[in-house]
């Protein structure tokens, strides 16, 4: 058997591996990371090398990698069942994560997929089914923001507005209006972000105005567009759209697929502006980053209008693994977590030590230094093309998983990092920061 270490697992992957969100050319010149196991914050390669997680890889892993609550949650689960068919049959575990996340959030029935993508599919396609069975099925468009990412299968595609996801594939998209961004960084010199906030608002009522009686839904990214560079803004906005939704009759999917589970400092970022939407998704945290899943939940009377004696009436929207037990395991182990520890406020403990080593940061070629719970992002002026990459591999060098969006530096790392790890991460930052800026 061979013998595995970086170089021939790496190899091993550029023969058989088609990785995401990835030029595979590049990878003549930048190395693949093979990673042989995690722990904590940390990733270890099969050199020994050691990586802080300062992306919760991809935003997922809440508590840590080789968590023991969960893993013996998974392990558990796998001595009853692994998976049924959800269509006709049911388990424990899917109807105990559906009882909790109602009691959370608010909303009534869930509805099960496998990734954020396919929640906001699943959204989009329950409010588009919902107005045609109430009798007005010319609702059929829908409203996003500017900057605005909610996954990359077709119909999440369309209302998601980053070029280079989107560009490629516009001719196979629907057509979707997108409102201005509250994006606070966007604000007029002199302009509050709550001013900003209801100037964008206002926007988007004047459109409902004129056009609701062929809008079904408004889909936002609550507190944190994610994929715009960590774009922050005011709670008023959702609470502003919120009544313009009311007022005209038209949903608001709330997408907290990468804010949700504790990521702006709420257990949802709609509790910061003590709003329920009509349809919320959720997906990365919800398992702690162990397996894939995800949900849409909505109000009981959508549910309703969904309940009758016709097929053509009924949500006909399926995939093989939906409510997969082990996958439930896991997401009602990462909700013990919440529940037995005071996570929120250990959060917000470890946000003020954060915040304090940030204060080093203020002589460096930056601005536009944000924070919103266990999410920290800054721009870095005059940075040249290239600039992601270079400071991506100049973390890397250092010990950090850090992946730059443009010239956007975020941290957003998992939650159980102790203070020495956070020098670390404050530190290192700051040297990889002087030597790409």
């Amino acid at each position: 058997m061979q013998t595995l270490n970086n170089q021939t697992l790496l190899q091993r992957s550029l023969q058989a591996v088609w990785h995401p969100c990835t030029q595979m050319k590049q990878h003549e010149s930048l190395p693949l990371v093979p990673i042989r196991r995690g722990e904590g914050v940390w990733l270890y390669d099969f050199d020994g090398q050691r990586y802080l997680d300062g992306v919760s890889s991809w935003w997922v892993n809440l508590f840590g990698h080789n968590h023991p609550r969960i893993k013996a949650a998974i392990t558990a689960q796998l001595d009853t069942l692994e998976h049924v068919i959800l269509a006709g049959f049911t388990h424990e575990p899917v109807v105990q994560l559906s009882e909790r996340l109602a009691r959370l959030t608010g909303l009534g029935h869930a509805f099960y997929g496998s990734d954020g993508a396919s929640a906001i599919e699943i959204a989009l396609k329950m409010s588009f089914h919902y107005w045609r069975n109430q009798g007005r099925p010319g609702k059929t468009e829908f409203l996003s923001l500017q900057q605005s990412y909610h996954g990359e299968t077709l119909g999440a595609l369309s209302v998601t507005d980053v070029a280079i996801f989107k560009d490629t594939y516009a001719p196979l998209l629907r057509h979707s209006t997108h409102m201005p961004s509250p994006d606070a960084r966007l604000a007029e010199v002199g302009e509050s972000a709550a001013d900003y906030a209801r100037r964008c608002a206002a926007a988007v009522d004047a459109h409902l105005a004129q056009h609701h009686a062929s809008i079904a839904a408004l889909v936002v990214e609550p507190l944190v567009q994610c994929a715009a560079g960590m774009a922050m803004y005011d709670p008023l906005y959702l609470q502003l759209v919120r009544a313009s939704c009311d007022r005209y009759g038209v949903h608001l999917i709330a997408d907290e697929i990468a804010v949700g589970f504790g990521r702006t400092g709420t257990l949802f970022a709609c509790e910061q502006a003590a709003i329920l939407p009509d349809f919320m998704t959720l997906s990365k945290g919800i398992t702690g980053g162990y397996l894939p899943l995800s949900v849409t939940l909505t109000r009981d009377s959508i549910y309703q209008a969904f309940y009758d004696d016709s097929t053509a009436r009924g949500f006909l929207h399926s995939h093989s693994y939906t409510g997969n037990a082990l996958a439930c395991s896991a997401a009602l182990a990462t909700l013990d977590i919440f529940a037995e520890q005071d996570v929120l406020a250990d959060n917000a403990k470890t946000a003020t030590i954060i915040n304090a080593r940030l204060t080093r940061y203020a002589n460096l070629p930056i601005r536009h230094l944000r924070h919103r719970g266990m999410i920290w992002a800054f721009d870095v002026e005059s940075a040249t093309p290239g600039f992601a990459q270079r400071f991506y591999l100049e973390a890397l060098k250092r010990g950090l998983l850090l992946r730059p969006i443009g010239n956007t530096v975020y941290f957003m790392p998992p939650y159980v990092l102790n203070e020495d790890e956070i020098d670390f991460l404050i530190t290192q930052t700051y040297q990889a920061v002087l030597a790409c800026a």
